[in-house]
């Protein structure tokens, strides 16, 4: 294919995911009472309406996330879908499998996230209030509060599947991974300190489960290595074979 026809195709599967997206969002419309009655019933809190836009925001943010998070498979497989031709068999059936664990990964992230808020970093910081003050909640910033903490976690899930990937394509390697680690460990404390509150204990219950995250991206990586450099030698023998005969 010229340049210009992987350009069509990339663009006709891109039309596809966007109007995928769209319908997913439309569901999302569809049902955002229900999703927010389900964010709205782990908290005795009373949220307060302030502004008309904020009841817009968290509406269409709701649905947002209902889309992106439904339209990301179908995203990563027409992914797939333009790059399959340049792959072996055995790379596509490989690649494939990424697909489901993409997913699944991104909605185990959410629901952590929405865990460590809910259990952790909301009872924290109104326990910091003591009864001093009346605690009021807008609806916009209580959201904003829910999203700024599972979101993060929903991305940072993704870490040891982009590892195997870049494994795959010889990027990184488990050597690099372990020379890294100790920076690596450095960033993701920093990434744990801005998504949770003030609190050492609190930032140090956020920072290991990434951490947890990293090593098994280390393990992963390995394996993958172990793999390639298997099929490498395996080729190199082989041809090794042909050239004796």
């Amino acid at each position: 294919m010229a340049y210009l026809d992987h350009f069509a195709e990339l663009r006709k599967r891109l039309l596809w995911t966007a109007l995928i997206f769209i319908i997913f969002f439309a569901v999302g419309l569809y049902f955002v009472q229900d999703i927010r009655d389900f964010f709205l019933n782990d908290t005795d809190l009373t949220l307060h309406l302030i502004a008309p836009g904020e009841i817009i925001w968290i509406i269409f943010t709701i649905a947002f996330i209902v889309g992106l998070t439904a339209t990301l498979p179908f995203f990563c497989f027409q992914l797939w879908l333009f790059i399959r031709p340049g792959l072996t068999s055995t790379e596509r059936k490989a690649s494939l499998a990424y697909i489901p664990a993409i997913f699944i990964l991104f909605l185990s992230g959410l629901v952590f996230g929405y865990y460590i808020f809910v259990h952790l970093i909301l009872p924290f910081l109104l326990s910091l209030n003591d009864g001093m003050f009346e605690t009021i909640f807008t609806v916009e910033n209580y959201f904003r509060f829910v999203f700024r903490v599972t979101i993060p976690f929903a991305v940072l899930f993704e870490i040891p599947i982009i590892t195997m990937f870049l494994t795959s394509l010889g990027i990184v390697t488990p050597k690099f991974l372990v020379k890294t680690r100790k920076y690596a460990y450095f960033i993701l404390i920093i990434i744990g300190t801005m998504i949770s509150p003030p609190d050492f204990f609190l930032q140090i219950i956020v920072a290991i489960p990434l951490i947890i995250l990293y090593e098994i991206s280390i393990v992963l990586s390995r394996i993958i290595y172990k793999k390639k450099m298997d099929k490498h030698e395996a080729y190199m023998q082989e041809d090794s074979n042909q050239e004796e005969r």
